[in-house]
C-alpha cells in the first residue's frame, strides 16, 4: 500500500511540479493548500484544479488570516507588489513580497495534518537557486524544522516516527522544473503564479513570479500555457 504524505500544494508551478513528483515516487497524496489572506487568491482554485488532475487522495483547504500581520506586499494593501525588477534585483536581499514565517506557518499545519494520518514525509516546493530571496526558502531552515519535527510531536518524542521534510526542487533551476513537470504530464496551464494578477484573472507578467515562470518557459524551450496581460514579454535582463 502506498505511503502516505502531505504535499504543501499552493496551485502554482513549483508545488504542482512538487506534487506529481510524489506521486510519481509511489506516494498516496494529501494535499494541504492554506489560504492565508494572500493578496493572490486565484492560487486556491488554481490548487483544486492541480489536486484534482493529478489524483491526490484528499485536498484540504485551511484558512489562517496572516492579513491580521501584514509586513508583506501578498497580505497588506499598503506594500505594493514590485514589478519589473532586473534579474540581478531578483534574489538579493529579501523582498517585500516576503510573508513573514510563512513557511515556518504551513510547515507546522503540514506537520499537524501529517501525524493524524500517520505520515511520515511532507513535501514542499521551495527552491534555492530561482528564488526571490526568502529565508524559508533555504535548506539551513529545512534541516532546522525536520528537527524540530522530532522535537514537537507525540510520534516523535515517543520514536515512533522520524518525518521527513521533503524539497526536491531545492536545487533546481526554473527552467529544470519545468522540463521535470513536463516530463511527468503536468498541465501547467491549471497553476497559478502571478503576485498580483489583474481583475479578469490574467498574470501581470511583471512581478518577480511572472518573470521568474516567463524566464523558466523560455530557457525549457517550452510555452507557457497561463493568459498574460498584453504587455511585451521578454526574458529578463
Amino acid at each position: 500500500m502506498p505511503r502516505p504524505a502531505v504535499v504543501l500544494a499552493s496551485g502554482g508551478l513549483d508545488s504542482t511540479t512538487v506534487l506529481a513528483l510524489a506521486r510519481a515516487r509511489g506516494f498516496a497524496v494529501h494535499a494541504l493548500t492554506v489560504d492565508y489572506g494572500q493578496r493572490h487568491r486565484r492560487e486556491l482554485a488554481a490548487a483544486r484544479r492541480v489536486a484534482r488532475a493529478l489524483g491526490a487522495v484528499e485536498h484540504r483547504v485551511v484558512a489562517i488570516d496572516l492579513r491580521a500581520f501584514g509586513g508583506s506586499a501578498l497580505t497588506s494593501d499598503a506594500i505594493r507588489v514590485p514589478k519589473g525588477r532586473p534579474a540581478r534585483a531578483i534574489g538579493r536581499g529579501i523582498p517585500v513580497t516576503y510573508v513573514p514565517a510563512r513557511n515556518t506557518v504551513l510547515l507546522a499545519l503540514a506537520l499537524a495534518w501529517a501525524e493524524t494520518l500517520g505520515a511520515r514525509d511532507l513535501f514542499l516546493g521551495v527552491n534555492a537557486v530561482d528564488y526571490s530571496g526568502y529565508p524559508d526558502c533555504r535548506p539551513g531552515f529545512l534541516r532546522a524544522f525536520q528537527r524540530l519535527a522530532g522535537l514537537a510531536t507525540k510520534a516523535g518524542v515517543e520514536g515512533r516516527a522520524r518525518f521527513r521534510i521533503h524539497a526536491p526542487l531545492l536545487r533546481m533551476t526554473k527552467a529544470r522544473i519545468i522540463r521535470t513537470g513536463l516530463a511527468l504530464g503536468v498541465d501547467y496551464g491549471l497553476t497559478h503564479s502571478c503576485y498580483d494578477p489583474a481583475p479578469g484573472g490574467r498574470a501581470c507578467g511583471r512581478c518577480d513570479a511572472c518573470r521568474l515562470r516567463l524566464n523558466g518557459f523560455a530557457e525549457a524551450g517550452a510555452e507557457d500555457p497561463v493568459a498574460y496581460v498584453p504587455v511585451r514579454r521578454a526574458h529578463l535582463p
